[in-house]
């Protein structure tokens, strides 16, 4: 059995298949139709977010087995077709928690102490302390769209601030909502009552462009947007014009609808702190889903052992 890397990668990655005695490619950057013309010939692959999976790419698929991604989301994957193919999918949720949830904090604290703005006025020789007046977080509302591992994290470090907790989860028992003094709103309610939004939930039809005109027009005045999730979540020209025209007081957004975003029609926007999807940019995050990704897929392939698969067949 033979495994394509076919994205940029830990090296631990290469120890775990080696000490379980699996073949590896590592072949990083292929066009499309490059990667359809071999993916067929292994038995698994290796993927982060630049690899994407289409249904062109997996449709003719017939020795391929499984998809391992080192990461949460699989929007770049073709789940209909992978399963139609009987392709299993699995990605790596717990590897990068920290690190997202450790960011997501981060933006928190750098939107209200405006912490970005005030380094870069500082290395222009400008002594602006009383443009930076900040906020406290603490005894905000914070609002968690999405109330999986990651916005379990978050709300477990935003809790020891001092922030009251809302989310909008149907999935989240009264125990563990209680173990993070979490309360239970409609999505209305969380968007028009928090201080600070912040999105950890997965991009499908019925989360796509939820943050849009409408629904930010309902937020208060005084708040702001952190996603630290996927693209495609909040529309990105609603939020610039909400932006500009004083909506919101602000956001910090780390992935993009289209990704890398060279351009953007949210650059230039008032208030609006970007960051290039560092979401898992921790040295601690890039080993962690690379050891998973890699023991899941080659036990999937070795003991036939299934970790972490979002389809099934």
């Amino acid at each position: 059995m033979k495994i394509l890397i076919s994205d940029k990668m830990s090296n631990k990655v290469e120890d775990v298949l080696k000490s379980k005695s699996i073949d590896y490619d590592i072949k990083i950057g292929l066009e499309p139709n490059e990667l359809k013309s071999i993916i067929d010939d292994y038995d698994g692959i290796l993927i982060r977010s630049a690899t994407k999976l289409t249904a062109d790419i997996l449709e003719n698929c017939s020795n391929l087995k499984v998809i391992g991604r080192a990461g949460v989301g699989v929007d770049n994957v073709d789940l209909d077709i992978a399963t139609k193919n009987k392709i299993l999918v699995m990605n790596t949720p717990l590897g990068n928690l920290e690190a997202t949830a450790e960011l997501t904090v981060g933006l928190m604290f750098s939107l209200y102490r405006h912490i970005h703005n005030a380094n870069a006025s500082t290395h222009e020789g400008k002594w602006e302390k009383a443009k930076f007046m900040g906020t406290e977080l603490k005894g905000k509302t914070l609002g968690i769209v999405g109330f999986g591992n990651i916005g379990q994290r978050v709300a477990e470090i935003c809790k020891v601030i001092g922030m009251q907790i809302l989310t909008n989860s149907n999935s989240a028992s009264d125990e563990v909502l209680n173990s993070f003094g979490a309360k239970k709103v409609s999505t209305e309610e969380l968007i028009s009552s928090s201080d600070i939004l912040s999105l950890h939930t997965k991009l499908n039809d019925q989360t796509k462009n939820m943050l849009n005109k409408e629904s930010i027009a309902t937020m208060k005045s005084s708040s702001v947007i952190i996603n630290c999730a996927r693209g495609g979540l909040i529309n990105e020209s609603d939020l610039k014009d909400a932006l500009n025209n004083d909506v919101i007081a602000g956001a910090a957004i780390d992935v993009y609808e289209t990704e890398p975003a060279t351009e953007n029609v949210m650059f230039g926007a008032k208030n609006l702190l970007l960051t290039p999807h560092l979401g898992a940019s921790s040295k601690e995050a890039q080993s962690n889903v690379a050891i998973d990704v890699a023991n899941q897929v080659a036990d999937f392939l070795k003991e036939n052992k299934i970790v972490n698969n979002v389809n099934s067949f």
